[in-house]
């Protein structure tokens, strides 16, 4: 047996179709059609820390005959190296180009300008959308390329749910309460207060906007830390569940305007974890709300990947994570799950792969989607017009139905 052979990251019998096939016939097993050429290039913006997909991953669309190519240090910051992607079957390529060669992109990070030039018609790019950073000039370009766009946080399974967005979610609820604490400490500019409280002094205050898998995320989290909690959503069924989920009662409500701005005044936290199917987060807390708030207190808005529901969040990194306006600490990072890059990477992985597998198997993606309505939800270009309506009105472009364009087979 060959040298690099021996390297190769074994392959379970059930991810592997040459298990049905008699040993006899096993080396004439060939390339399908579907087969697909994925292409996984290194993320350079955003301060982004993850890869979309991990060694053993690549090892199985290897092992279902895709072919692989990443760009060199992809998944360095997650601390997978070149040779353990490579020894799972990955090409490893030092120019960016080569990597653009394959006809499916996938990015953890969002589209770039100068990776736009790179593109060409007809190839299919699953990266994360990032409304704030999304500009009309942006799109524009991408639709002058006529590629097939597809948003990681519209993207649906089978139940409705969105899996990027569920999954990413339990590692940013978690994220959220624990750097709320370290933004609290007086050595972070915060009011000097312990989220848990001891003995004799009262705990923290902390207000959770919204009760999807963020918001109960960060209430476990919260509860855990001993923190006094209150949960806002509109949706009750949510906030039922969550009060069944967490195993205790806490205070909830809707997100009434009068109660939201009551509560806000004595808040200590405010996390902002409210999602929109389609377009912008809800703007939840005006300006006016945060004047009145305490000063020295801390706002997360994670929704800012969908544009923030705080009015006054403003986009920040992790190099400079927070900035005060009224007195009030504001962290709004749209990747906050980067801060575990190697937790967040193997999470998108395992959502990734189910989706490629299947799509090979029904000839590659742009025919999975004529499957799976899911999977068309996070269509937001296709080979020149723009199908997502929200982008439409925001940025003044026409916007088309992707299923009338898919069915005229454009």
């Amino acid at each position: 047996m060959p040298d690099t052979a021996k390297k190769r990251i074994p392959i379970p019998q059930s991810l592997s179709e040459s298990q049905y096939v008699p040993q006899a016939e096993m080396l004439a097993v060939q390339r399908k059609k579907g087969n697909m050429f994925i292409g996984i290039p290194k993320a350079d913006t955003m301060q982004e820390n993850r890869v979309v997909v991990v060694p053993s991953a690549v090892a199985t669309l290897v092992g279902y005959g895709h072919r692989v190519i990443m760009e060199s240090g992809a998944g360095e910051k997650s601390n997978y190296t070149d040779h353990r992607f490579s020894e799972a079957g990955a090409e490893i390529s030092y120019s960016k180009e080569k990597v653009y060669e394959a006809n499916v992109i996938l990015k953890v990070a969002p589209i770039t300008l100068e990776e736009i030039e790179l593109l060409q018609p007809n190839q299919i790019v699953i990266s994360p959308l990032t409304l704030p950073a999304l500009t009309k000039d942006l799109l524009e370009r991408i639709l002058e390329k006529r590629i097939i766009a597809l948003g990681m946080e519209y993207v649906q399974d089978d139940s409705g749910s969105f899996p990027f967005v569920r999954v990413l979610s339990e590692i940013v609820g978690v994220g959220a309460v624990l750097t709320a604490g370290e933004l609290l400490a007086a050595t972070n500019g915060g009011k000097g207060v312990l989220l848990g409280g001891v003995a004799g002094v009262p705990s923290a205050k902390i207000v959770i906007l919204g009760a999807g898998v963020v918001g109960e995320s960060a209430t476990r989290v919260a509860l855990g830390l001993g923190a006094e909690v209150r949960v806002f959503d509109n949706n009750v069924y949510k906030l039922m569940r969550l009060q069944r989920h967490v195993g205790r009662q806490i205070n909830t409500s809707t997100l009434n305007p009068y109660q939201v701005a009551k509560e806000l005044q004595t808040a200590d936290v405010v996390i902002g974890a409210l999602h929109s199917k389609t377009g912008r987060a809800p703007v939840i807390v005006t300006e006016a709300m945060v004047m009145k708030m305490k000063p020295g207190s801390v706002m997360i808005d994670i929704s800012i990947d969908q544009g923030g529901c705080f009015e006054t969040s403003e986009m920040t990194t992790h190099h400079r994570p927070t900035f005060v306006k009224h007195g009030i600490i504001h962290s709004c990072v749209p990747n906050m799950a980067s801060k575990v890059p190697r937790t967040a990477s193997i999470a998108v992985s395992n959502i990734l792969i189910p989706l490629l597998l299947n799509a090979g198997k029904m000839g590659g993606l742009e025919e999975y989607l004529y499957e799976h309505v899911g999977l068309r939800n996070g269509v937001y270009a296709y080979k020149g017009k723009l199908t997502n309506e929200y982008l439409g009105r925001r940025f003044d472009l026409k916007s088309t139905d992707l299923n009338l364009l898919m069915a005229s087979r454009l």
